[in-house]
């Protein structure tokens, strides 16, 4: 083999640079989707990570008051060096419920279900005292039902969200006054 010859299968320097290429272009559709993602979210988004291939996006939030800003690292560059991707900071938070109010979030983002099926009755309405542990509503996520359950006791005084609309990672959906 002479100096100026490369062994076969051996991967050249063109090779390289069209696989770092590639990586750029699926970061820079990841990129895209993540815009697209927050862009759509009602809610603040405090961590988002994609993943194509062994490409990986993640984009996390810090406290936006304390003036930090977007941190992000992408995985899968020729470099592997943290990048910074630009997006809008999340909404501010919500307001602190009422003193003495009771609020049961959301476990998880998915669709809120009053009710366990179609056409049946409510787990709760109005007025309806709750015990601790029980189901208030259903969260779905992925074609899985998760029951959301009450962590206190009370009176329900204000159903937040209608039935079948989308919901936030803890987004109140029940407010109770202590019982």
């Amino acid at each position: 083999m002479s100096a100026g010859t490369v062994p076969a299968g051996a991967p050249s320097a063109a090779d390289g640079a069209e696989a770092a290429h590639e990586v750029d272009a699926v970061l820079a559709g990841l990129r895209r989707h993540a815009r697209q993602l927050v862009a759509e979210v009602a809610g603040p988004v405090r961590r988002v990570r994609l993943r194509s291939g062994d490409t990986v996006l993640e984009v996390e939030w810090h406290d936006a008051a304390a003036g930090q800003g977007v941190a992000a690292t992408e995985t899968g560059r020729a470099s592997d060096a943290p990048a910074v991707v630009p997006v809008a900071p999340p909404p501010a938070p919500r307001p602190a419920p009422s003193a003495g109010r009771i609020e049961v979030r959301s476990p998880m983002v998915g669709t809120f279900y009053r009710a366990p099926e179609p056409g049946a009755a409510p787990f709760v309405t109005v007025g309806d005292v709750v015990r601790p542990g029980q189901v208030v509503g259903i969260v779905e996520a992925m074609k899985l039902m998760n029951e959301v359950t009450a962590e206190r006791a009370g009176r329900v005084t204000e159903v937040l969200v209608d039935d079948g609309r989308p919901v936030e990672y803890d987004q109140p959906l029940v407010a109770l006054d202590p019982a």
